[in-house]
């Protein structure tokens, strides 16, 4: 079931267990559930805290396999392999007694739930968002007796999807309730959970001394300043949504020099594990609110707390560009998409559209032409824009289907789930619909600047005008990465200006007189 080279890779893992973990597995006569049988067995003979039995329970979903431990159980529903299978490690560590890496802070709250909850979460094994949530309902199920989590594979268990009419991943349900949708930290569950940690954090944030350096996002550019900033020795801090931005959804990454390939939950990581490496305050899952320029800086998040800071990173990237057409907004989630990685397997066997004629839909068009029935690209230009070889390959994909010269005017719904859409083309004016399960709008990217002050010089498409040391217009506040002007959005420019951002704002900060550096 598992090659030679990450078999030995677990079974290192696995020595870290110190606790008895048992394997309860539920299967049928599908594929699945000989491949999940098979990496149960596979696991148990890795260690000698680990044991496995067979389930003939009648309800059971099937293939399921249950991690036990003294009084916590985490189900896979599926084969958690692909993305999932760090999650399936993790689960196994910290059932047996691997100490789980969260703050004081997280884990009182965690146990201080006292409610019966089962979670379940809907997943697709190659969506790069999803195991930041399995993770985070594992880890609040070994924590706390009261809650247990159950992963399903949306591709295995279509009939659940279509019942609870899921087209988007991951989602969560509590006791049977929508609870979320996307991807969620620890700190977003426990603030729908209403256990009083957003007020513990709003007065821990409040109390924090002036930063000399705060960056403003923690994706490739804002960890590198991070650490470039730490390394100058100034007092750094990060506040961000979560840790990666738009790098987190990113599949393959080839062209990341000294690294033949990777991916981005992995570059993530490992980026996020470098910046730890120092004196770098994370505040992670926060939102900026406003910035208010000055000596210090005034920084107000969301949720009402305030940060102070001699000097500003802004490094907040992009976000996927909306169609802005009637119709996107109310099926959100319900057939439009924006990730073919994460929810291009729930609809399998299904007609979907792809928007925009670029690399990206291009690729999208490729990946979704293996797993659905039909993919139609509507492209507004009368050319594509995407690499020879790509549409090469796309005009010789049988269940491709080009269109271009087309105008997107409205999402088509039946109040639940979309059902079509409808487009204009723009060589003869002429209105065409086509029906379809799912819409993927891959049309570029828009940065995130609409928190900014208008001091803040920004260009006709909002980003910010930088110069060669990555200062803004204001005085202290600087600007790196996908966010601002700079003429290519890839991630190895958006770490070079991070750093060069940095190394503006120590200069700045070295000629600040003595008396504003103390204010």
């Amino acid at each position: 079931m598992l090659d030679a080279n990450l078999k030995q890779q677990l079974a290192t893992y696995l020595t870290n267990i110190n606790k008895s973990v048992e394997l309860v597995v539920a299967t049928d006569q599908s594929k699945a559930s000989t491949q999940l049988l098979s990496l149960a067995k596979e696991i148990e003979a890795m260690s000698p805290f680990i044991s496995m039995q067979e389930s003939d329970e009648a309800n059971a979903r099937k293939p399921l396999m249950s991690v036990r431990g003294e009084s916590s159980q985490i189900d896979f529903a599926g084969v958690p392999l692909g993305h999932e299978f760090t999650s399936l490690v993790l689960a196994l560590l910290h059932t047996g007694g691997h100490p789980i890496k969260l703050s004081d802070d997280d884990i009182e709250a965690i146990k201080s739930i006292d409610e019966e909850i089962h979670f379940e979460s809907f997943v697709s094994l190659s969506c790069q968002s999803c195991p930041t949530v399995v993770q985070a309902l594992n880890m609040m199920t070994v924590l706390n007796p009261k809650i247990r989590h159950t992963m399903i594979d949306g591709a295995l268990f279509q009939d659940e999807v279509n019942d609870k009419n899921i087209m988007a991943v991951p989602s969560v349900f509590a006791n049977g309730e929508t609870f979320s949708q996307g991807r969620v930290e620890i700190a977003d569950i426990l603030k729908k959970l209403d256990t009083g940690s957003n007020e513990k954090a709003i007065e821990k944030l409040n109390q924090k001394s002036t930063f000399d350096s705060l960056i403003i996002g923690a994706g490739p550019a804002g960890a590198s300043a991070a650490i470039y900033s730490a390394r100058k020795g100034l007092k750094t801090g990060i506040v961000a949504d979560r840790f990666g931005g738009q790098v987190a959804d990113t599949l393959g990454i080839e062209n990341f020099i000294s690294v033949k390939a990777t991916e981005g939950p992995k570059l993530i990581a490992q980026l996020e594990e470098h910046v730890k490496d120092y004196d770098v305050d994370v505040m992670a899952g926060q939102r900026v609110a406003e910035l208010i320029p000055g000596n210090p800086a005034t920084i107000v998040l969301e949720n009402g707390a305030k940060l102070y800071s001699h000097s500003v990173i802004l490094a907040t990237g992009a976000r996927w560009r909306e169609m802005n057409v009637p119709g996107e907004q109310e099926y959100r989630g319900k057939g439009v998409a924006y990730c073919p990685h994460c929810d291009g397997p729930l609809f399998k066997g299904k007609k979907v559209a792809v928007i925009g004629g670029g690399n990206s839909g291009i690729e999208a068009a490729l990946d979704l032409a293996n797993i659905t029935d039909h993919v139609t690209v509507l492209e507004f230009d009368d050319k594509l824009r995407a690499d020879d070889v790509l549409v090469q390959k796309a005009n010789a994909t049988s269940n491709i289907t080009i269109i271009k010269q087309a105008l997107t005017t409205e999402v088509i719904g039946d109040g639940n789930k979309v059902t079509g859409l409808r487009y204009t083309d723009r060589a003869t004016d002429e209105s065409h619909q086509i029906e379809l399960s799912g819409i993927f709008v891959q049309i570029g990217l828009v940065p995130n600047t609409e928190f900014l002050p208008e001091e803040i010089n920004t260009n006709p498409r909002k980003e910010i005008i930088v110069d060669a040391q990555g200062k803004t217009s204001v005085d202290g506040i600087f600007a790196a990465g996908d966010v601002t002007d700079v003429a290519y959005k890839q991630i190895i420019i958006a770490m070079g200006s991070g750093a060069t951002a940095s190394l503006g704002a120590f200069d700045y900060m070295m000629r600040l007189p003595a008396a504003q550096k103390a204010a």
